[in-house]
């Protein structure tokens, strides 16, 4: 008799068990993810070039990471390294003490440097196409948390390539005759970096900075006696500060930790503005189409553009309303690109746009942004503004 099997069956037998209780703990993960909390399986419809090339199963891959026992898992990985070794994941790095910096800024792309000049062409190239209808083009770059909070970073790593990054971009749209706000020297004006600590975009006091700097471009662009129009004051309230969750302890994964345990929040005022009321112009009798009283500006950009108060504050130093468009995740072109396909682009157009872009989209690689010129293009000329 061998008695070696013998000995082995157990250990067989609870391995089996232990398996099954994996596969059947994963299959019921699955199906509570897919049919209780309703996740998409797949975010595009599945094609056969999406299963050639691999997307099709990224996609699935990516919700069934969702589901309760993966993400749990994960959370628990995020939490236990966090505790022992200070490790924030892929995304996340922490420089001194309770400051966060995301990764994505500190990454050089192969072909940044292509990337970057075709952007800036495309950017002059609708300049352009905006100035033949009557429309300023404004550009305001927001530099780097990790460039403008460099002595927060206390050994993160940041490549000398990216240095120039910056200079360079503007530098391209000046010469291309693209007008340009110089956020950077706004911000190193601030006594304390104009960032949060543990989020991404920049906090009340940078937000006020760079919105003074794009207001005082504003202000001396030829058309601000007609852009910066319909005139509007606001009474402005500073808030007491108050706890902020940053959204890098979220996507570091461990906001599900009790907060002692987290990086020490941020204490953000919440400013609170009020317009005047009798600052606001009245309409012309001679208005036959209602639009003195619309506003002539609009922003399009990304979530620096949502946080901190930033389009109040906009509109406090500009003396008039902004229309906001911007996108959380927009990057580089995704808000333009919904914009000029939009009906308020085509119906009512701004006579200034101000475009808010993050520095670190400037290099990565190119994500269809030409879309966003044959939009702009193809959309027929509207009405004149007053």
């Amino acid at each position: 008799m061998d008695k070696t099997c013998s000995r082995s069956g157990p250990r067989y037998a609870l391995a089996g068990c232990v398996m099954a209780a994996v596969l059947a703990a994963g299959l019921l993960s699955n199906g509570y993810g897919l049919l209780v909390e309703q996740l998409p399986l797949t975010r595009t419809a599945p094609d056969w070039s999406g299963f050639l090339d691999g997307r099709v199963t990224a996609e699935i891959a990516d919700t069934l990471a969702k589901t309760p026992l993966p993400s749990g898992s994960a959370s628990l990985e995020r939490g236990a390294s966090w505790l022992a070794v200070g490790d924030l994941g892929p995304r996340v790095r922490q420089g001194c003490p309770d400051w966060l910096f995301l990764a994505d800024e500190l990454e050089p792309h192969a072909g940044g440097d292509d990337a970057l000049r075709a952007r800036a062409r495309e950017v002059a190239d609708l300049r352009t196409r905006l100035a033949a209808r009557g429309i300023e083009l404004l550009v305001a770059t927001v530099p780097d948390k990790s460039r403008i909070a460099a002595a927060e970073r206390c050994g993160v790593y940041r490549p000398a390539a990216l240095d120039e990054r910056l200079r360079a971009w503007n530098g391209l749209l000046r010469a291309s005759g693209v007008r340009t706000v110089d956020l950077e020297s706004a911000l190193r004006k601030l006594p304390v970096p104009g960032f949060l600590r543990t989020d991404t975009h920049w906090n009340e006091a940078g937000a006020e900075a760079a919105a003074g700097a794009i207001a005082a471009a504003a202000r001396v662009l030829p058309s601000a006696d007609q852009a910066l129009k319909p005139h509007q004051a606001y009474a402005v309230t500073r808030g007491q500060p108050r706890p902020l969750e940053g959204d890098l302890i979220r996507l570091a994964g461990i906001e599900w930790l009790p907060v002692s345990l987290q990086p020490a929040l941020d204490l953000e005022p919440r400013t609170a503005f009020a317009p005047v009321a009798d600052t606001a112009a009245p309409a012309s009798e001679n208005d036959l189409f209602g639009d003195a009283d619309l506003p002539r500006v609009a922003l399009i950009g990304t979530s620096y553009s949502r946080n901190s108060n930033f389009v109040p504050f906009l509109e406090a130093a500009m003396q008039t309303r902004v229309v906001n468009f911007a996108r959380d995740g927009g990057e580089f072109a995704g808000a333009a690109q919904a914009y000029f396909k939009s009906e308020e682009f085509r119906d009512t157009p701004p006579r200034l746009i101000v475009w808010e872009i993050p520095e670190r989209s400037l290099q990565r690689p190119l994500g269809g942004e030409t879309t966003l010129w044959e939009a702009s293009a193809a959309t027929p000329p509207s009405r004149p503004r007053p």
